[in-house]
C-alpha cells in the first residue's frame, strides 16, 4: 500500500487526468453547439429572403466571424453551403426531415475539415469571433495560427467567473 503523500499524489494525477478527458469533451460539445446556435439564428434572420440569398449571405456572415475567404477553403466551399442550405430550410421549417438533412450536412462538413487536420469545434474554438475564452484554457489556438482575429468573448474570463460560467460577448446572444 502506497505511503499517504504517494497516494495523495496518485489520487491528484488521476483526478487531474479525469479533469483534462472531461474538459476537452466539454469544449468539443459546447464549440460546436455554440457554431450550430449561431448558424441557426443567423439562418432565421434571413429566412424569408429566396434561398440563394440567404445562403450565400449566412456563408458570407460565417467566412468572416473566422476570418476565412472562400478562396481559402475552395476543396470545403460546397459542404458549407450545403450545410448553411440545410439550416435554411431548417429555419423555414423545422421539421424531421430537415433535422435529419442538417444532420447529414453537419457530419459531411466534419469529414472536409477532419481531412484538414480540423473540426468544427476547432474552427469555432480557434477562429470565432464569438469564441467563449474558456476554451483556450482548455485547448491552446496553435501559435500563428493564419487569418486569426481579435476576439472580444475571450476577456470575459476576467470576470471572476469560474471558466465554465465565462460566456460569449454580448454581441453573440
Amino acid at each position: 500500500m502506497p505511503h499517504f503523500v504517494e497516494a495523495l499524489q496518485q489520487e491528484a494525477t488521476e483526478a487531474i487526468a479525469q479533469m483534462r478527458e472531461a474538459a476537452l469533451r466539454a469544449r468539443h460539445a459546447h464549440a460546436r453547439a455554440e457554431l450550430m446556435r449561431h448558424m441557426l439564428t443567423t439562418a432565421r434572420k434571413v429566412k424569408d429572403r429566396p434561398r440563394a440569398e440567404a445562403i450565400e449571405t449566412v456563408v458570407r456572415e460565417w467566412m468572416e466571424a473566422w476570418n476565412l475567404a472562400r478562396s481559402d477553403w475552395p476543396h470545403i466551399a460546397r459542404e458549407m453551403e450545403a450545410f448553411t442550405a440545410a439550416f435554411h430550410d431548417y429555419a423555414n421549417d423545422p421539421s424531421d426531415a430537415h433535422d435529419a438533412h442538417l444532420r447529414e450536412a453537419c457530419a459531411a462538413l466534419d469529414v472536409v475539415l477532419e481531412q484538414e487536420g480540423t473540426s468544427i469545434s476547432d474552427q469555432m474554438a480557434f477562429r470565432s469571433q464569438c469564441a467563449h475564452g474558456w476554451w483556450e484554457l482548455v485547448k491552446p489556438v496553435p501559435a500563428g495560427l493564419p487569418g486569426r482575429k481579435p476576439r472580444p468573448s475571450v476577456p470575459l474570463l476576467e470576470s471572476g467567473k469560474a471558466f465554465w460560467e465565462a460566456g460569449c460577448a454580448d454581441f453573440c446572444r
